[in-house]
């Protein structure tokens, strides 16, 4: 699921900085995109510590 929507907003980054839009605009988008990488890594670093954790 957050691989999906990292999928779509960096798309939408993407467009905003080939459309040459507002640097604001483009800045925004940016940092959620940041926002979704990082909550995407804690969910594997979670993950993996219960796996860790069930196979012991």
């Amino acid at each position: 699921m957050l691989n999906e929507e990292i999928c779509k907003l960096r798309d939408k980054l993407n467009k905003s900085i080939e459309q040459g839009n507002d640097y604001e605009v483009t800045y925004q988008l940016s940092v959620q995109l940041d926002e979704l990488i990082a909550k995407y890594y804690e969910e594997l670093k979670n993950n993996k510590k219960k796996l860790a954790w069930m196979t012991m």
